[in-house]
């Protein structure tokens, strides 16, 4: 059986898929260049792994208090080497990113801080963490105040915002490299190098932490690389390389990680305590894969950017642009357009794809949201995945496919539900 018959089973029409090899012939150079990055990644990743003599020993399983855990202590001094700093936290008690972000902040600000965001209002489930919108255990509750500088309508940062916000009792400057649920243009490690600089020149005892979230493997470095205190991020996605089946890390200044350490378990304990419950295969194994894993999501991004521009969608970023991370947002200017593009991505999905996403009622966010995912992991956003919530401009938010291939099939049948509602023009 031919390709394109399987296909054709699966509910692709010829045209659509004529459609799809034609933008890929224009892609052959952007793809080049991913599997170069991918390949520079892939060997610094290795080298981590050799210096620090990671071996099958290293594997083993700990339970209870987790004492003299040499597996998980390494695993953790191989992220500090990959991501160039003195230490780093990568443990399974992390839940998600947003955890992650959570032990991040509340370990390095006190009653009385404040905390500045230069990139706008930050991702709606970080809101509730610091208190923007009223929530049991914000940092609100505890004495930390916020304050945001919003970006320049073409989506650059305000550096005289960025100035008048910065003040004595400015603590922490939290920055989000990827768009979150907004049509802003994600941020380049260098963008986010020269946003450090100048808060640091302002104030030079300023802690930069930066939500690494869907940025990792990217580029050839990381905001580490540019001046953050801290980097952090979430093991479901990119870093996990589609293994990893919880977690998340915190990479940074041995000051940082230590505090952030004493908050994720307890004052005195530490990284001393947290077994790894039989988990590090799968953390060491998706953090060698993810190089790779993450250049086929990044192929499925271009791609669906490639496509839908061609049929006149508006796309975050544009077909053209550099990638700052995995997510490409597609304008879709509807409900039942998002609902049709979703509904393609969870037909393309190896679990679930019998399934029908419905907009809901999501924790931490204060609009419906429609989630398209059959994924091995639940909520893994490195595997292939749609989602957005159900609000103007009506985006939708697809990212991730631990295989090219996969990436896109997926694009493909999001393009098949909306051709057959009418809804795009072939």
């Amino acid at each position: 059986m031919d390709l394109l018959t399987t296909y054709e089973q699966m509910g692709l029409s010829r045209e659509v898929c004529r459609r799809g090899e034609a933008v890929l012939e224009t892609l052959r150079d952007r793809f080049d260049a991913i599997d170069r990055t991918a390949e520079a990644n892939q060997a610094k990743v290795l080298l981590a792994m050799q210096k620090n003599r990671v071996g099958a020993n290293h594997f083993a399983a700990t339970t209870g208090y987790g004492y003299d855990d040499d597996g998980r202590d390494r695993l953790e001094r191989v992220y500090a080497d990959v991501f160039h700093t003195e230490a780093a936290l990568v443990r399974p008690q992390i839940t998600c990113g947003t955890h992650a972000l959570t032990v991040a902040l509340s370990a390095n600000l006190l009653p009385g801080d404040e905390l500045l965001s230069p990139v706008g209002l930050p991702y709606d489930t970080l809101q509730e963490v610091i208190g923007i919108r009223p929530s049991l255990c914000s940092l609100a509750e505890y004495g930390v105040r916020y304050r945001q500088a919003d970006l320049k309508s073409d989506g650059s940062f305000d550096y005289d915002a960025i100035r008048a916000a910065i003040t004595p009792k400015t603590r922490l400057v939290t920055i989000q490299r990827s768009k979150g649920y907004a049509t802003r243009p994600s941020f380049s490690v260098a963008q986010i190098g020269e946003l450090i600089a100048f808060c640091k020149k302002i104030k030079p005892d300023v802690v930069c932490m930066v939500d690494n979230c869907y940025g990792e493997f990217v580029d050839l470095v990381e905001p580490s690389d540019v001046g953050a205190d801290m980097v952090v991020g979430s093991l479901i996605k990119n870093p996990g390389g589609g293994l990893a089946p919880i977690g998340g890390y915190i990479c940074g200044t041995r000051a940082c990680v230590d505090r952030c350490a004493y908050r994720l378990s307890a004052p005195g304990l530490g990284q001393e305590v947290g077994a790894n419950l039989g988990i590090l295969p799968a953390f060491y194994q998706g953090f060698f894969l993810a190089p790779t894993v993450v250049a086929g999501a990044l192929k499925g991004a271009v791609f669906a950017a490639s496509l839908y521009e061609g049929l006149g969608f508006r796309c975050v970023p544009s077909a053209s642009e550099a990638r700052s991370d995995i997510i490409q947002a597609v304008e879709l200017g509807s409900e039942e357009a998002m609902c049709a593009f979703c509904a393609g991505i969870q037909a393309a999905a190896p679990v679930d794809s019998f399934a029908a996403p419905i907009p809901g009622d999501m924790p931490g966010y204060d609009s419906q949201v429609i989630m398209a995912a059959g994924a091995f992991v639940q909520g893994s956003s490195i595997e292939l995945s749609a989602d957005g919530p159900i609000r103007p401009p009506y985006a939708v938010y697809f990212q991730g496919g631990l295989t090219w291939n996969h990436a896109k099939l997926g694009v493909l049948l999001s393009l098949q539900k909306l051709a057959d509602k009418g809804l795009a023009k072939l």
